[in-house]
């Protein structure tokens, strides 16, 4: 396998020691924050927090997108590229101003208002960082990435700690700690990756300045639709369960997303180095199999870790859930499923990044998020919060199968379709196995018997890549 392996392999590899590093021990700290903060209060963070994800790419027209496919580019200049990202993002604060001290003023949202400030601070941190990661990740300084994240963790996860233990100030201290974790982020990459070697005023008017404005305006403006669309697909349902069930339910069912987010750390680690590789190395014809090849061996990792997580489902929620939380075990099968879909969609994504199609990115997205929200109301009023959860792995296997369709226009990709299909449909069995039978031991034999069925499946894919590590590793020991 030659250097687009090895490019490939050097991102994960540096985004993985920072994400699991990161990730972990937020994890851990599940019990905490479900012990210390109510379900009434992690539900209402749940729904500002969320807000707050979707104001961010419509006000600055979801620049950060247009930031890293530019800041890749060699023939873009790097500080026109910045300069219009921070450009955007400083003209976004105006109307965030006005629609929180409005609703401050007149108290239309109660919840809002209460943590207005808070709320003010979590956006310009948010939008921020998403600006910067992308610049600083665009020019190749994944290092600098990866090392922002484990302080920025750091000081998020100590905040918590001190600002819930010791100090006390429940959701205002939740709200704190968070904000501090993006800012030391931000600030740390600007430093370490020299940005502010790409600063230059942000209204300046220049005719290469205003070309490379539009071309990024043009990239992104599709991309608003996609990630309102993402947007509706990750956390509608909060939303609907809230109008239909109530803030604590949300709670719980927000709660529920924790342990699939061991699933999401896979999937960022390698979407982020992903979107790198795409670019460089596209390929119309595939010629030496790297896009095929790839898709095969991270579809059989995604499955397999989403197989292992709903076999253990239980066992994990009576440790990380306490209390009335425990009851949100019953939504991760699914939620982990959609994952999976939303993992492979994304990898058909840095295709459509590479060849600029990121129209292709918006239409798949509002299909899915449209029967997201059709299903949503549908299911819940019906069945309850797990409906959400069934309505979101729906919503996500869609856009999979949509952008599958449409990447055939652009790449020649060789994938066992069939064989996939199939194993999806083995996660379900598990999933119908951990919600309908006791706890007991037949179960987990029947999960063991699933799991082996799809190490069956996938027995070449993983024979090629323990290959290729055994080979990777006796090379090296013969160059030492």
């Amino acid at each position: 396998m030659g250097g687009n392996y090895k490019y490939l392999a050097k991102n994960i590899g540096v985004l993985t020691i920072s994400n699991f590093a990161t990730n972990l021990l937020s994890f851990f700290l599940v019990p905490l924050y479900t012990y210390i903060l109510s379900t009434e209060e992690y539900g209402s963070y749940d729904l500002i927090n969320t807000t707050i994800g979707l104001m961010v790419p419509i006000l600055t027209i979801n620049i950060m997108d247009g930031v890293l496919r530019y800041a890749i580019s060699e023939e873009s200049d790097k500080t026109h590229v910045f300069t219009v990202g921070m450009r955007y993002f400083l003209l976004s604060l105006l109307p965030v101003i006005l629609l929180v001290g409005v609703n401050y003023r007149f108290n239309l949202i109660p919840v809002i208002a209460d943590y207005s400030l808070y709320i003010l601070a979590m956006y310009v941190v948010t939008a921020l960082q998403g600006i910067v990661v992308s610049m600083t990740r665009g020019i190749d300084r994944v290092v600098s990435v990866s090392v922002a994240a484990v302080l920025g963790s750091a000081t998020m996860i100590g905040g918590n700690l001190l600002f819930l233990l010791v100090f006390k100030w429940g959701l205002v201290g939740y709200f704190l700690a968070n904000i501090l974790g993006l800012l030391v982020q931000s600030v740390y990459m600007f430093f370490a990756a020299k940005l502010y070697k790409y600063m230059m005023n942000p209204f300046c008017r220049f005719e290469s300045y205003d070309r490379i404005r539009r071309q990024m305006a043009h990239y992104s403006l599709p991309l608003v639709a996609n990630n309102v669309a993402w947007w509706v697909n990750s956390v509608s349902d909060r939303y609907v369960v809230t109008g239909i069930c109530g803030v604590s339910d949300n709670g719980i069912y927000s709660i529920g997303y924790k342990i699939p987010s061991v699933l999401n750390i896979f999937q960022n680690i390698f979407n982020q180095a992903w979107i790198l590789s795409a670019v460089k190395e596209y390929d119309s014809e595939d010629k030496d199999g790297f896009f095929s090849n790839l898709y095969k061996i991270y579809n059989c990792a995604m499955v397999m870790l989403c197989a292992c997580i709903v076999a253990g489902d239980r066992i994990l929620a009576a440790f990380l859930y306490q209390k009335e939380f425990y009851e949100a075990w019953k939504f991760v099968p699914f939620l982990t499923i959609a994952i999976v879909f939303g993992a492979m969609s994304g990898y058909i994504g840095g295709i459509f990044t590479a060849v600029e199609r990121s129209d292709i990115f918006a239409k798949s997205t509002i299909v899915g998020a449209v029967v997201n929200i059709i299903l949503n109301f549908a299911l819940v009023y019906k069945m309850g919060p797990i409906g959400a959860a069934i309505a979101t792995a729906v919503a996500y296997f869609l856009v999979w199968i949509i952008r599958y369709y449409h990447v055939k226009q652009y790449m020649r990709l060789e994938i066992p379709i069939v064989r996939d299909l199939f194993s999806y449909g083995v996660l379900m069995a598990q999933t119908l196995v951990i919600l309908f039978m006791q706890e007991n031991f037949l179960m987990y034999a029947i999960q063991a018997v699933l799991i082996l069925l799809l190490l069956l499946l996938y027995r070449k894919d993983i024979y090629g890549l323990i290959a290729y590590v055994t080979k990777r590793g006796k090379n090296n020991g013969n160059n030492c």
